[in-house]
């Protein structure tokens, strides 16, 4: 194989990927905006909601919105939490929630994106309240 050969090829390489981390940084970009907006507007009135009708439930939750997400967290424990953010490490973005609760000696996590492949400004309010409450339940039920 002739060097010029090589060297055509791996400066198309670099092109291509130079080209597709600027399309990811643009992605990420308008996806952090997305999401600072759906913060605001919906996912933090919505978290606030819901913990005061878990308290009216007798379940003490609190709300707590550190940069960059908002989290549902119970009173009892610190380390039983919900939280809504954004995951921006892979090649798109998506929304997550994340779940931790502690089980005796061990804590539990999980995480699952909120509707993969769809723009993050269409996530309703409706389709919040239903991730949450899909999430609640280990939270309730003893």
């Amino acid at each position: 194989m002739e060097v010029s050969e090589v060297r055509r090829r791996l400066r198309a390489a670099i092109e291509q990927a130079r080209r597709q981390a600027a399309a990811r940084r643009e992605r990420s970009d308008a996806a952090a905006r997305d999401f600072e907006q759906l913060l605001q507007d919906r996912a933090i009135p919505v978290f606030h909601t819901l913990a005061a009708a878990l308290t009216a439930e007798g379940h003490r939750f609190a709300v707590f919105t550190p940069a960059g997400m908002v989290r549902l967290s119970s009173e009892r424990s610190t380390q039983d939490f919900i939280e809504l953010a954004l995951d921006s490490t892979g090649d798109t973005p998506a929304l997550v929630v994340r779940t931790s609760r502690g089980r005796g000696r061990r804590q539990l996590t999980s995480e699952r994106a909120v509707r993969e492949g769809s723009r993050i400004a269409e996530l309703t309010d409706e389709d919040l309240l239903g991730f949450v409450l899909d999430e609640i339940a280990p939270f309730v039920e003893r």
